[in-house]
């Protein structure tokens, strides 16, 4: 029977042939994807990538049924094992039990209530690291964009996530190593069927989780008998670990640490890394939010008293999702034989599920490729279909930390700009680079001036 309609099966999906598509995938993988998509209309087509055929499903409705249906489209499947590989038995792993015991130990932490009691330490340590910026600002000496808020966020994450048990020996090792190891990961995913000897950046990728596993093993060890009373991620996983019966191993801590690291700094950084180059190319979506945020924050140090006035930064945060979504595309595997609105959906079918193109259908969003955050106002947001928006995925598998990413994102995008306004000293990108997360295409070089300067 038809998970969304009841009826029989009455079509096969819409093949989109290798021969056809191979070019574009050569020459723009992302705009022949955005094509592809267009041309299907929210129906659910076949793409031929040669060794795999997975079916492309954009439409909310159909989403919705996948995603929500975890007994019949599981976390499985040939694009799923190289995160596996990674990320193990955690947070991010397959499922199973395993999974359910760290959504269970990781939820309380990422309460909207525990995120707010936190936000005060989350302020201090963005401000701190805003502070950094001051000498390039009063010199005029030009930054990378995307670098100073990977910067950034690393400080909140390592903050936040390891409740300061974590030096800045340790921080240094792990923000490169995590760098390469995302980078190689992305040639990973989109072609998981070659060896791993073959796989580019292979060196790098095994030196960078060597090293993650260094750091993340020996803070175990360290820490494991006595996690201390903390609130954040680690204490609340080796308190678990040591529970009489648990069951469960240093691995399981570090699985977890590494899920929960990659998604807190890759969500924020990449998303935040998109803010600079759409202010320059929408001068009037940055006025409007220098205005609130000089209104609301004014020339004082932000913090958790300000965030409730932060309503237009928090809807330019939502649009940079929407836009360029981290988790931009994520495979779903069919562990029996189903229909999907009438289309035929056989066990180890492989389902290709991506917000980047959901985010981007002509008939669910009026005009989807403008920076429009009003779309977000509250009297805009009535109505829309849930998995309309999804960049945080759904269903049971939905990302515990969207909470801490708006409250985070807010709270960078406020300290830098009541301090300072951006000019572009270098080319602005517009269009993104495929890889397992979507930067922009090129580092954006720009001028951090000194409001004061500006008066």
């Amino acid at each position: 029977m038809s998970v969304l309609t009841g009826a029989k099966p009455r079509r096969n999906p819409k093949n989109f042939p290798l021969h056809r598509t191979l070019p574009g995938f050569l020459k723009d993988p992302l705009r022949e994807l955005e094509r592809i998509s267009a041309v299907a209309g929210g129906g659910v087509p076949r793409l031929d990538l040669g060794i795999v055929k997975p079916l492309l499903v954009t439409r909310p409705d159909h989403l919705q049924a996948v995603l929500r249906n975890t007994d019949t489209y599981a976390r499985d499947g040939i694009f799923w094992r190289p995160l596996n590989d990674l990320m193990g038995d955690g947070i991010l792993g397959e499922g199973g039990e395993s999974w359910a015991v760290s959504r269970k130990v990781l939820q309380p932490v990422f309460t909207l209530r525990n995120v707010r009691s936190l936000t005060g330490r989350l302020a201090e340590t963005i401000n701190a690291a805003v502070d950094e910026l001051e000498p390039a600002a009063r010199s005029g000496r030009p930054v990378a964009a995307g670098a100073e808020m990977t910067r950034i966020v690393n400080r909140t994450v390592v903050q936040i996530f390891f409740g300061g048990k974590i030096g800045p020996a340790e921080t240094a090792r792990l923000a490169p190593a995590f760098e390469a190891v995302i980078a190689a990961l992305a040639f990973r995913v989109l072609l998981p069927f070659l060896p791993d000897r073959l796989a580019p950046r292979g060196r790098s990728y095994r030196e960078g989780v060597r090293t993650i596993d260094d750091v993340m093993f020996g803070l175990v060890e360290r820490y494991r008998d006595d996690p201390g009373d903390g609130l954040d991620i680690f204490t609340a996983l080796c308190r678990a670990r040591t529970e009489p019966g648990s069951g469960l191993t240093d691995k399981w801590v570090r699985d977890n640490l590494v899920g929960m690291y990659s998604a807190g700094t890759e969500t924020t950084a990449t998303a935040l890394s998109w803010l600079w180059p759409l202010l320059c190319a929408h001068p009037e979506v940055a006025a409007r939010l220098y205005e609130e945020i000089d209104r609301v924050v004014g020339r004082d140090r932000v913090g958790p008293e300000h965030l409730e006035g932060l309503a237009y930064t928090r809807q330019v945060v939502q649009e940079l999702l929407r836009l360029y979504p981290v988790g931009w595309q994520f495979p779903r595997m069919a562990v029996r034989d189903t229909t999907l609105d009438g289309f035929s959906v056989k066990a180890g079918q492989t389902l290709l599920i991506s917000p980047y193109l959901t985010h981007r259908l002509a008939s669910v969003w009026e005009r989807p490729a403008e920076f429009d955050p009003d779309r977000f106002a509250p009297e805009h947001t009535a109505g829309r279909h849930r998995y309309a928006y999804f960049p945080f995925g759904g269903g049971p598998h939905q990302c515990v930390g969207n909470h801490l990413f708006q409250i985070e994102a807010q709270l960078i995008a406020a300290s830098v700009l009541s301090r300072f306004r951006p000019e572009p000293a270098g080319p602005v990108p517009s269009r993104p680079a495929m890889g397992r997360t979507l930067r922009p295409e090129h580092e954006l070089r720009m001028r951090l001036v000194p409001i004061e300067e500006r008066a």
